[in-house]
């Protein structure tokens, strides 16, 4: 009996002794975060690209493959930190360009330049489409030899191949430093969606991509890059182009007359005084719009509206929402996940109610037009809970007739 007991003991203590050690090997290790193994990082590539307006060049690779971010900016010249402004007066040397930077484990540089060929017009010395200058050009910038040598040999394919029947000029450059462009330039495309496709719309450059192309749609994937990564269903002729207004303002819907959208922005939409609002509006339109009143949930006029079209401020009708923007939250009210023209719209801190939340006015009308939250869907996450009494519905068949035709790009 005694021999157990004291062989048990020692059991006892030998496993505690054991255990003490381990975690004395063990802890230290953990501590510095030795024991958890972490993956290597990602190796990425840069690359650098000038395809004429780096709005269009941005969006147009960002939507391919491998592709992990498209940074809008200015190279080629000499000029340290050159301004948009600068660079578009075509005095700093630079041209309107993209830095790639992309994973070679999933597209390779070959098919960067395939995607490149089919986005751009490279017969054009003087631009790209409307936009003219040298500060428009195409470049395809290199870094090594070997990205000299896939350029040379990706054009060479291209001129025997391709669809263009005139020389092939793109500019074929050493990089130089590359410089952000200014914040309001980047992803340009998904920030100002409206603005964008007016300006792509005018330009040109679809209308030619599409023509150029027919026919020759498998080009891309008969081109065997080192990855096998097959581009044909991302390089289809994209269906926007866009405007040479990127300087001056102007923009275009290739249906339509020329239109200034900083005309739609900064026009003076009139506001009648009181008494003549009591007279105008009705009064739940009066209660909502001037007093921050609140309408009924599922009572109001557009809380259900399916047609297409815009909707306007009741007061000074300035454009606010869109119907494509437009979703059923089940709240009783009309929701949008953003607003037409985010320069319509003030947002103000509203305590009422023994809660904060943000307020929605118009930024020319002055109306009370609801609240934003948080808890909207994708793409951005907000949702614009809108009184149907401050707003005014004009259907797409009408947009023309009242002065909104260049919105009917929305809708095409």
């Amino acid at each position: 009996m005694t021999h157990n007991i004291f062989t048990l003991i020692l059991l006892i203590a030998i496993t505690l002794v054991g255990a003490w050690q381990l975690n004395t090997v063990i802890q230290p290790a953990m501590a510095k975060g030795e024991a958890q193994p972490t993956d290597p990082p990602m190796a990425t590539k840069s690359a650098v690209f000038a395809g004429g307006c780096f709005w269009c060049t941005e969006s147009d690779f960002e939507k391919l493959p491998g592709v992990l971010s498209v940074v809008s900016g200015y190279t080629g010249g000499d000029v340290e930190n050159p301004t948009y402004e600068g660079v578009s007066s075509g005095e700093t040397g630079h041209v309107e360009a993209i830095l790639v930077t992309y994973d070679p484990d999933h597209v390779s540089y070959e098919t960067l330049l395939d995607h490149f060929w089919r986005h751009v017009d490279p017969t054009d010395a003087g631009g790209q489409f409307v936009d003219r200058g040298a500060q428009y050009r195409s470049v395809i910038f290199y870094e090594t030899e070997d990205e000299r040598l896939a350029i040379e040999a990706s054009k060479k394919a291209l001129e025997a191949s391709g669809p263009f029947n005139k020389p092939i000029v793109t500019d074929i450059l050493p990089r130089k430093p590359f410089y952000e462009a200014e914040s309001y330039h980047q992803d340009y495309y998904s920030k100002n969606p409206i603005r964008y496709k007016f300006y792509r719309t005018g330009s040109g450059r679809d209308q030619f991509l599409k023509k150029q192309w027919k026919g020759h749609e498998k080009w891309v994937s008969e081109r065997k890059s080192d990855n096998q990564v097959s581009t044909t269903s991302q390089n289809n002729v994209p269906t926007l182009s866009r405007n040479q207004g990127e300087a001056d303002g102007v923009l275009s819907d290739s249906k339509t007359d020329p239109v200034s959208n900083d005309a739609i922005l900064k026009k003076e939409y009139s506001v009648p005084d009181d008494a003549t609002l009591k007279e105008k509006l009705t009064p739940i339109q009066y209660k909502v719009a001037r007093q921050e009143g609140t309408e009924p949930p599922f009572n109001n006029e557009y809380w259900d509206n399916h047609r297409e079209g815009i909707y306007v401020d009741i007061v000074s009708g300035e454009p606010l929402f869109s119907s494509t923007d437009k979703f059923d939250s089940g709240t009783g009210w009309p929701s949008f996940v953003r607003p037409l023209e985010a320069d319509h719209i003030v947002e103000k801190v509203d305590k009422g109610l023994f809660m904060t939340r943000t307020e929605v006015r118009s930024k020319h009308g002055d109306s009370h037009l609801g609240h934003v939250f948080t808890d909207g869907p994708a793409p951005t996450g907000l949702r614009y809970c809108i009184n149907s009494a401050s707003l005014r519905f004009i259907p797409k068949e009408d947009l023309e007739n009242e002065g909104f035709g260049a919105y009917l790009v929305l809708f095409q």
